[in-house]
C-alpha cells in the first residue's frame, strides 16, 4: 500500500473524531524511519492543543484503526500539535497565516533563492506575497503557489 493510499484511508478514519473533539486536522504522515513505520496525525485549535486533546484523538483513532486495519505493517502512531512553525498546506491554513512571518521552499528559484522567509501580505488562491526584509531594505515577493514546495509558519529572530 502506497503512503498517500495509507494518509486518504487515516484521514477518512480522523475526521469524524477531530470533529467531535473539536479540533483541526493539520497533517497526516506515513513515514519509515530507519526500521520503523510512523503515523503521525498533527492537530490543532486555537490557542493550541494540550495532551488531553492528543490522547482522545489517539485512543478513538487506534480503536478506528484496530477495525478498519488499513495498514499492512507495524507502525508506532502518534498525535501531536503540529509546533509553532506549523505546515501551511491548504488554503485555510494560508488565509488564517495572513499577517504572520512564514517559510516558503520552492521547486525552482526566485530572486536567486529557492527558499524566503518573511511576512505574508495576501494570499489569493494562485499566488503569495511576501514583504521579505533584506539588509535595511523591503522586498515584496510575488510566489506563485505552484512553484511552492513546502510552506510554513516560522519564527522571527
Amino acid at each position: 500500500m502506497t503512503k498517500d493510499r495509507v494518509t486518504e484511508i487515516v484521514e477518512r478514519l480522523v475526521l469524524p473524531i477531530v470533529e467531535r473533539e473539536a479540533v483541526e486536522l493539520v497533517d497526516i504522515e506515513y513515514t519509515k524511519e530507519g526500521k520503523n513505520w510512523y503515523l503521525r496525525v498533527y492537530i490543532d485549535k486555537p490557542g493550541g492543543v494540550d495532551i488531553d486533546d492528543c490522547s482522545r484523538v489517539s485512543e478513538q483513532l487506534s480503536e478506528e484503526l484496530d477495525r478498519v486495519d488499513p495498514i499492512p505493517n507495524a507502525y508506532f502512531l502518534e498525535v501531536s500539535s503540529p509546533g509553532a512553525e506549523r505546515p501551511l498546506k491548504r488554503p485555510a491554513d494560508f488565509e488564517r497565516a495572513v499577517g504572520r512571518y512564514v517559510h516558503v521552499s520552492l521547486y525552482e528559484p526566485l530572486m536567486g533563492a529557492k527558499t524566503h522567509e518573511g511576512t505574508l501580505v495576501s494570499y489569493d488562491g494562485e499566488r503569495l506575497i511576501l514583504e521579505i526584509k533584506r539588509r535595511s531594505k523591503t522586498i515584496t515577493l510575488t510566489v506563485p503557489m505552484e512553484k511552492i514546495a513546502h510552506a510554513r509558519l516560522a519564527l522571527e529572530w
